[in-house]
């Protein structure tokens, strides 16, 4: 089993290590997954070393270099997941929902450490110059799409959520130009289905919006990537940083429209009102 096989190759070299590549060792054997979550310039300065001795250490252990480290340490936590069996628990206590919410917060924390507010303004930017903006998502990633779309469509009434339930793709997608905004949400290791769109909208030179989870790669051509950690000690992943990046990109797209952006609200204020809406 790789997770069995990666660990394994840094508690064997331990002993012998150099100091720093030692202080990298440890820090990676307290937290495994880490080396999934960062590239190697961001992880070299989390645990206080050169670049060059994230480099060492990898090819120490018998990568060829840091991106192969890094696909064998994503693929151990996947592969760990998979054999974590759901099993009864015992109610649950105030000290285990407090290590939860400990856990999101942390995940919070991390993802808005990443998060450059200049990057966000102008994401906020294209949504209100885009003719129009489509939000992408499949299988649970729809979710979070549809979240999006509540949050955008009082100031960008023409965004759409795809696909939609009996169009191919390609259908909405050959209505996409270089006038409006693709905003795509793929946690986890990206489908192929994602990377297919991906290459479509780059042909097409349409900007595209990436969300994606803390372990996934940088995507060739997009404009905005983000990226949220989503990792918990409990099978299932904590979505909390992906819901908040939403939320935020709404409210500062909010923000941008000013007064239109209120003109329209009390619009629909009244309209709701006459409809008997809540």
């Amino acid at each position: 089993m790789v997770i069995v096989m990666f660990l394994a190759r840094i508690r064997a070299q331990l002993p012998d290590l150099h100091r720093a590549e030692y202080k990298l060792g440890c820090f990676l054997l307290d937290f495994p997954g880490d080396l999934a979550s960062y590239d190697a310039q961001e992880l070299a300065r989390l645990c206080g070393v050169s670049k060059a001795t994230v480099s060492r250490f990898v090819r120490r252990l018998g990568f060829e270099n840091y991106d192969a480290a890094r696909r064998a340490a994503r693929e151990e936590r996947q592969q760990a997941n998979r054999q974590i069996s759901v099993r009864p628990r015992p109610a649950v206590g105030s000290a285990d929902i407090s290590d939860s919410v400990r856990e999101e917060i942390d995940n919070l924390i991390w993802t808005y450490e990443q998060v450059d507010a200049e990057e966000l303004e102008s994401l906020a930017d294209a949504v209100l110059s885009a003719r129009r903006v489509w939000l992408v998502g499949f299988r649970l990633c729809r979710v979070f799409a549809d979240y999006l779309q509540a949050q955008l469509v009082q100031v960008a009434p023409t965004c759409a959520s795809i696909p939609q339930p009996g169009v191919s793709l390609g259908e909405h997608v050959a209505e996409i130009g270089p006038e409006d905004l693709v905003i795509c949400v793929a946690l986890g290791s990206r489908e192929g289905r994602i990377e297919a769109l991906l290459d479509e909208l780059r042909r097409s030179r349409v900007p595209v919006a990436l969300i994606a989870d803390g372990s996934d790669v940088p995507a060739a051509g997009v404009r905005w990537q983000f990226r949220c950690r989503t990792e918990r000690s409990e099978v299932q992943e904590c979505h909390a940083a992906v819901l908040s990046l939403c939320s935020q990109i709404g409210g500062r797209a909010t923000q941008r429209a000013g007064a239109i952006a209120r003109s329209r609200l009390r619009r629909i204020d009244e309209v709701n009102a006459r409809l008997g809406e809540v």
